[in-house]
Order: structure tokens, then C-alpha cells, then sequence
């Protein structure tokens, strides 16, 4: 194997990604062309340095290892493996359509083989596009298989009580740091200590999108987006609160709510 493989690394917990990058370093036909913490940024990085390989965290904040398959541009989009902490039998939807996964601690003799999986498919020429329609149905797989059962309420500390909040209720949730600010369809506020990323894992993706790395809204209570210069948007509620949506989330949104 001549051509040395480009690839860039996608993981929000630092000693994650350094193992890896590491790892990748010791063998003489790869070249890391660059690492990310989080999704947005895997995105930037991949349609920047045009990657033949991606290795992408399943869990990572704003915009997971699958999100970031959905939002790149098809045009750019690099062969894919996820690395995940999920045990072998969470992960087996991949194998249906060929797509390589890597287990957390990542195994060296695992990682060659995924190395060598990618040189081969390079050396065949597999069309992107073909590429994309297997994520995407493993996509679809893997959701299936890893469906949690979703909250239904919070449970809120007041002082020495506690309020038990049911979500249908909340409209809103924007993280400062670990501590949420909840805010509900009748304009009560309650804070929350508990991070996002892990909220967010355990609240319905059909009722709760992301609108911004720290800033979840209730779908069911969108009344009104409005386009703002440079691609982006500002979400009206029901309860009037009105919250900006990133760049990059617009695509999401624009993918979730303004595609008939």
C-alpha cells in the first residue's frame, strides 16, 4: 500500500481522540489531516481536508457521528466508520450494509483492519453515493436498534421539594455550562443541573430538535421560523419565546420542518 490514507478524527472526550490520533500515527500509510471535538466541527474539517476516511464518534454534542453523515455535503462525504461505546450486539444493524465500526477502547489489530477495509474500497472506486444510501440505511438500523425508553418527565429540585415537570410541557432548554434553563409553554423557568448531551439522549428526537449547540426547542410548539442573513433562522414558540438556530443546524432544521 503506496498511497498513504487521509484521514480525520471526530470525538468529544480529548484522551478519546488522542488515543486514536496516537494510534493512527504509528502506522506509515495513514496521514491525520486533522481532528474535531464536536460534530459542526467534523463537518468544517471533512468538507475543508476532504478525507478518504472518516472515523466519527456516535455521541457527541449538537450533532452526533450520524448527523454529521446527514448534513455533509454528498459531494464530500469520505468513507465512514463509527467509533462507539455500544457493545457488539447495539452495533450489528452496520454490519447488514457493510458499514465498519470500531468498539471503545479502540483495538489496534481492529483498527488495521478497518484501514485495510478502506484501501480496498478506495482501490475498487466504490461511488460516494453508494456510500451515502448505506449510511443512511444504517442510519436507520441503528436507530432502531439502539431506540431508548424516552423521559417523560423531569424531576425538578425546589429547595427541599421536589416539582415533577412532565416534558410535553417544556418548550425549551438552553444549557449554560451543566446547568439548564427550562423553560415551559406557559412561560415558567426552572433550572436543572444535569448536561444537555445527556439530557438530549433521553428526550424523544421526534417531539425535541437542536437548534444550536446548547439550545433545545419542542417541535410541537414551532409556530413561526424566520430567515436571517447568512443562512440562519430565528424560531418563534408558542409562548412567544423566540431562540436563534446555528448555521449548521439550519440545514437540519430546514431538512425537519420546511421540506414538504
Amino acid at each position: 500500500m503506496n498511497v498513504k490514507l487521509r484521514i480525520v478524527i471526530a470525538d468529544d472526550e480529548r484522551p478519546a481522540r488522542s488515543y486514536l490520533a496516537a494510534m493512527l500515527r504509528s502506522f506509515d500509510d495513514v496521514e491525520l489531516m486533522g481532528e474535531a471535538a464536536t460534530g459542526p466541527e467534523a463537518v468544517e474539517l471533512i468538507e475543508r481536508e476532504r478525507p478518504d476516511l472518516a472515523l466519527l464518534d456516535l455521541q457527541m454534542p449538537e450533532l452526533d457521528g450520524l448527523g454529521v453523515v446527514r448534513v455533509i455535503r454528498k459531494d464530500r462525504l469520505p468513507l465512514v466508520a463509527f467509533v462507539t461505546a455500544y457493545d457488539e450486539y447495539a452495533v450489528k444493524a452496520f454490519e447488514v450494509h457493510a458499514i465498519d465500526y470500531l468498539l471503545k477502547p479502540v483495538d489496534r489489530g481492529r483498527l488495521r483492519e478497518t484501514l485495510n477495509r478502506a484501501h480496498e474500497r478506495l482501490e475498487r472506486a466504490e461511488l460516494l453515493e453508494d456510500e451515502a444510501l448505506r449510511l443512511r440505511r444504517a442510519a436507520a438500523d441503528y436507530d432502531e436498534a439502539t431506540r431508548p425508553l424516552y423521559l417523560e418527565r423531569l424531576p425538578i429540585r425546589r429547595r427541599d421539594e421536589i416539582y415533577i415537570l412532565p416534558v410535553r410541557d417544556i418548550a425549551s432548554i438552553v444549557a449554560e455550562g451543566e446547568l439548564l434553563h427550562i423553560t415551559t409553554a406557559n412561560n415558567e423557568h426552572h433550572l436543572f443541573s444535569y448536561r444537555l448531551k445527556d439530557l438530549e439522549a433521553r428526550l424523544d428526537p421526534a417531539r425535541f430538535v437542536r437548534l444550536a449547540r446548547g439550545t433545545l426547542a419542542n417541535l410541537e410548539m414551532i409556530t413561526r421560523i424566520s430567515p436571517m442573513p447568512g443562512g440562519t433562522y430565528v424560531v418563534t414558540l408558542s409562548n412567544q419565546q423566540q431562540l436563534n438556530v446555528s448555521r449548521l443546524q439550519a440545514r437540519v432544521l430546514r431538512d425537519q420542518l420546511l421540506r414538504l
